[in-house]
């Protein structure tokens, strides 16, 4: 008898990357509604590399690099309309900009430096 009845190899284990996500959306909506530079910036970049994650994960892409340059493209739209619109928040954006920065510096060093990469002649 089992002493798990039900589990075997044969099933998929559980993703992590939505409990992830759904950390990553409010912290970064507490560090820019109450204008938290760092804690903005972190939220962000954790709702970023969890979508790129999952993404890579589910199989829509073969790595998570693409997927960093992917998400920081509409946080960089944001945080610049934030920043040079009549909303006038431009801590706020730049935080949310600087996460974006962030992001695709990930994606561009991964695609560089990743094990994985072919040679280039």
């Amino acid at each position: 008898m089992d002493a798990e009845p039900g589990l075997s190899e044969q099933y998929r284990m559980a993703s992590p990357w939505p409990l992830f996500i759904a950390l990553g959306i409010p912290i970064a909506e507490l560090g820019i509604l109450f204008s938290l530079f760092p804690i903005a910036v972190g939220g962000l970049l954790l709702f970023g590399g969890s979508v790129a994650g999952m993404a890579t994960e589910s199989g829509y892409a073969r790595t998570p690099w693409r997927g960093l340059i992917g998400v920081a493209a509409p946080l960089a739209v944001l945080g610049l309309s934030f920043m040079f619109t009549r909303i006038g928040l431009p801590n706020r954006g730049l935080a949310i900009v600087a996460a974006a920065v962030i992001l695709v510096a990930a994606g561009v060093a991964g695609i560089l430096f990743s094990p994985d990469r072919g040679p280039t002649y």
